[in-house]
Parts: structure tokens; C-alpha cells; sequence
């Protein structure tokens, strides 16, 4: 039985290396309950769920990683007025 248990402690331990932990202090009282409220009904810990949500977070970029890659990627010479009236030209044709 020891064994075991110290098994599982072991098998516990490289899990948790490989994870990395985040700590948030001073969450309100409601929040706290409407977030373990989520969870309870989604059926999860209340660690699984922000841990899913916190995955979701991190894979939709913010405002300013979509206009760094936008930025990134031009370069074009065309001036904006001239940009603007081919666009209107091509709507107007439709």
C-alpha cells in the first residue's frame, strides 16, 4: 500500500513539473461564486473550468497581436484615396 501511494506521489510530482501554476488573489466573493457557479453547472472543478477559459483566452489574439500581423503584412503603394475610390467604384457596380 505504501508502495502505491508513494507511486502516485511520484507520478503526481512530474504531472505537476510539467504544468505551470497560476495563483490570482483578491477575487471578490461574487465572482468566486459565479465562476464556481459555471463550473458546477458546465460539470467541472472549479479548476478545470478556468483552466479551459484561461485556454480559450489564450487562443483568440487580442486587438493589437491582429493589427501587429495586419502591419506586418503590408506594404502596399497604393495611396488610401485611391483605395477608397476603387472600393467605392466595385460597390457601386454591383
Amino acid at each position: 500500500m505504501v508502495g502505491r501511494v508513494l507511486q502516485t506521489l511520484c507520478m503526481h510530482r512530474r504531472y505537476a513539473a510539467c504544468m505551470a501554476t497560476i495563483q490570482v488573489r483578491n477575487v471578490s466573493d461574487a465572482t468566486h461564486a459565479v465562476l464556481r457557479r459555471r463550473a458546477g453547472t458546465a460539470g467541472m472543478s472549479l479548476q478545470e473550468y478556468l483552466s479551459r477559459e484561461l485556454d480559450e483566452l489564450a487562443a483568440r489574439p487580442t486587438v493589437a497581436e491582429v493589427l501587429g500581423r495586419a502591419g506586418e503584412r503590408s506594404g502596399g503603394d497604393l495611396p488610401g484615396a485611391m483605395a477608397v475610390d476603387l472600393v467605392r467604384s466595385d460597390r457601386d457596380a454591383r
